[in-house]
């Protein structure tokens, strides 16, 4: 276990860009984090993957399409000059791309009840949270955190 941790943090330090190529170890890299704090079974892996690999794709569309496009209209500028009425639109895009990424949540939890134990669908949330902390406590060591 210490020794795919530390696997794991020469990897993410390895990595020289977050472009395509980075996407996709950071990817594999959560495959197999992920394969391994859920434990799953072969039978288990073979059913997850699917309804996970649906779900980060909606969450990546909802967060880094329109999240972004919606956020980018928020900022001041822009956010200063937009009418009452354009920002209760925009207010309602907001509100519209959350609930989106709840209820894709929602989803796939209700898929995978029919996968895997209630206590790995939890363990699920612990180990991508944890993943996710890892990933951008590296990415902070690398100075990729420069405001």
């Amino acid at each position: 276990m210490k020794t795919l941790k530390i696997l794991l943090v020469l990897i993410l330090c390895s990595t020289a860009s977050f472009g395509q190529a980075s996407k996709e170890r950071i990817k594999s890299l959560k495959v197999a984090f992920l394969t391994r704090e859920l434990a799953l079974t072969s039978s288990e892996a073979e059913k997850f993957w699917p309804f996970f690999n649906a779900y980060e794709d909606k969450q990546f569309e909802v967060r880094f399409k329109k999240m972004r496009e919606i956020k980018s209209k928020m900022n001041p500028p822009a956010v200063d000059r937009l009418s009452e009425k354009e920002a209760a639109a925009l207010l309602t895009q907001l509100e519209e791309a959350e609930q989106e990424l709840a209820d894709n949540r929602r989803k796939l939890i209700a898929n995978l009840k029919t996968v895997i134990s209630p206590i790995k669908i939890l363990k699920l949330k612990k180990a991508e949270d944890d993943f996710n902390h890892k990933l951008l406590r590296q990415y902070k060591q690398k100075g990729g955190d420069k405001e």
